[in-house]
């Protein structure tokens, strides 16, 4: 129909890596990118946004991940290619506890524990390792249903949730997760699953915090 795709580069924890770093934050990335020109144009990018890459390592064997995201009047919908990616093999051992013991602060989400198992545990080694230093953990849910099924979903988020001092989930895929519809409710259900601080991101309305207070 003539549609053109835009390139660009996106992903959650990249997205958010980068905007620290834009305020002033000295931020590091953990990743895998393939050894491919996509991969190098990841790491030029995070290098030309001032992100320590020290920590992200080139798999020479796979891709680097792909997705498309259309938009329409029912908003974003998303093609992913990646199955097999680079990122998708990450694994625990790739981690660097040296970098990671020397944090303030850790942000990790739930499409990196949906891309595969390995990635997933992954994020749960990451996670006690800044723990384990006394880094506050930050935690975006951001549910995918086109990475991984509902049931599969809502075990690894609350299990999550009770080691994570800040949830940022949005309403729509907090609703689905708790099977609760009021914004009340859903902020009690999260605190319940162990969340100090709920961030909760409600569209136009803005940000709703809670403390459990």
């Amino acid at each position: 129909d003539g549609r053109m795709y835009l390139q660009g580069f996106g992903g959650d924890t990249s997205n958010t890596t980068i905007a620290a770093a834009r305020q002033g934050a000295r931020c590091a990335y953990v990743s895998l990118v393939g050894s491919d020109a996509l991969g190098d144009m990841c790491l030029a990018l995070w290098k030309s946004e001032g992100v320590d890459v020290s920590a992200v390592h080139v798999h020479k064997d796979a891709p680097t991940g792909v997705y498309f995201v259309r938009h329409d009047a029912d908003g974003h919908h998303f093609s992913y290619l990646r199955k097999g990616s680079a990122a998708s093999g990450m694994r625990p051992e790739d981690l660097s506890p040296a970098l990671i013991g020397n944090t303030k602060y850790l942000h990790v989400t739930g499409i990196s524990q949906a891309i595969s198992a390995n990635a997933s545990r992954t994020v749960a080694a990451a996670i006690a390792m800044a723990r384990a230093a006394g880094a506050r953990v930050s935690y975006d849910p951001n549910l995918r249903a086109a990475l991984w099924s509902l049931e599969d979903a809502r075990s690894v988020v609350i299990e999550t949730i009770a080691s994570t001092d800040e949830f940022l989930p949005g309403v729509d895929e907090l609703c689905k997760l708790s099977g609760l519809q009021k914004v009340d409710d859903l902020i009690a259900w999260a605190h319940q699953q162990g969340a100090k601080v709920v961030v909760m991101k409600m569209g136009a309305e803005g940000v709703l915090v809670s403390d459990g207070t």
